[in-house]
């Protein structure tokens, strides 16, 4: 089936997700025909008019089936990712490796065979730069020599520069820090559980207290800003073949963004109280009801709600270190010198999507 779009069709795996959501919506926005891939179909691109097919990236038959009936798509953003529960001991796993590595090949080969490919965009992160196994190089820059560890990353990359040169399509490699936005349910996603954090301790009676251990220096990037690159990625010139860190273009301290994110969540402050929200939050599901109904809220189950990314607060906000680690930051030089130039307020993009979130009954607004 020829396209209609002057650009082609954008075929975006992993739909469901962060990445994947911000992605369509970009590309939709932007006049493209987008087609979807997920195994859940994507509920916040409900509004828009896109074609959904439901697959799961594991079963090999199955994405050569679907691949079978799609249309012709001639760009591809790659956002799916297979995540073990606990999430981060899970990141060196050699089951979890290999997993990841054969669902893009699942997807790709039998995709690249039906020989209309144009460019394919993959996600990474800064788990690139080998912060598990030493300390990154400040900043971090995508010319750096490959740091050797485990993770799935390299077989991904590795793949799809092979499979690129042998069907003639373009790539393009994206390393965002630290994604936040709207989706609830996911691995790696903090307003939601900070939401529900700051909701179930003023149920309790207890103040929106800091609940991580000594700060640390991040950086972000909204999920918009991450569908706008690879919108920007997919046709521009000086993308071809390179691979790019990406986040909002600032620094900011978790305890530092604290007393916002109370205000936007309409919570009093309190002192620090260090504690594991993994640990916390996994202890309050019958709470969690408890604020649901009190506050009229969409009824989601709190493992539903928070899906591995409660894990993900605890190293995010350094619970139990005494000490910083070691900085994580990435230089975002080369993306802004190739053209794409876009900047985030970082406070501001995570009181939106905590509103966003008020705003859609996930969480309450107390006041």
């Amino acid at each position: 089936m020829a396209d209609p779009s002057p650009n082609g069709a954008v075929l975006i795996a992993g739909a469901s997700g962060l990445v994947g959501t911000a992605a369509a919506r970009a590309f939709a926005e932007a006049g493209w025909s987008v087609i979807t891939l997920s195994r859940r179909a994507p509920e916040l691109l409900a509004d828009l008019d896109l074609a959904h097919f439901s697959v799961d990236l594991k079963d090999p038959a199955l994405c050569a089936r679907v691949v079978g009936e799609l249309p012709d798509v001639s760009h591809v953003v790659y956002a799916a990712v297979h995540e073990l529960p606990g999430l981060v001991p899970g990141w060196a796993d050699p089951e979890q490796i290999g997993t990841n590595g054969r669902m893009l090949e699942n997807l790709m080969k039998p995709l690249a065979a039906r020989g209309n490919l144009r460019h394919v965009t993959l996600l990474q992160g800064t788990k690139a730069y080998g912060a598990a196994v030493q300390p990154m190089r400040i900043p971090a820059r995508e010319s750096q020599p490959r740091v050797e560890h485990p993770n799935f990353y390299w077989l991904h990359e590795d793949f799809l520069r092979a499979q690129a040169a042998q069907h003639g399509y373009a790539f393009t490699i994206l390393r965002p820090q630290l994604i936040v936005g709207p989706n609830h349910g996911v691995v790696m996603n903090l307003p939601p559980v900070i939401g529900v954090y700051a909701a179930l301790r003023h149920h309790e009676g207890l103040p929106f207290s800091f609940p991580g251990g000594a700060d640390w220096v991040w950086e972000a990037a909204d999920v918009r800003l991450v569908g706008r690159a690879c919108l920007w990625a997919a046709t521009e010139p000086a993308a071809r073949g390179e691979t790019f860190n990406l986040t909002n273009g600032e620094v900011f301290s978790w305890r530092d963004m604290w007393p916002a994110l109370a205000e936007t969540l309409g919570v009093p402050l309190g002192p620090d109280e260090p504690l594991s929200l993994a640990a916390y939050l996994h202890a309050r599901s019958d709470l969690w009801r408890e604020v649901v109904a009190r506050h009229g809220l969409v009824p989601i189950e709190l493992r539903d709600l928070l899906g591995e990314s409660h894990h993900y607060a605890d190293l995010c906000f350094n619970y139990g270190a005494d000490l910083p680690p070691p900085p994580t930051f990435v230089s975002t030089v080369k993306i802004r010198q190739a053209g794409f130039t876009d900047a985030v307020n970082t406070e501001e993009s995570l009181c939106h999507w905590l509103a966003d979130l008020a705003a859609r009954r996930v969480l309450p607004r107390i006041s």
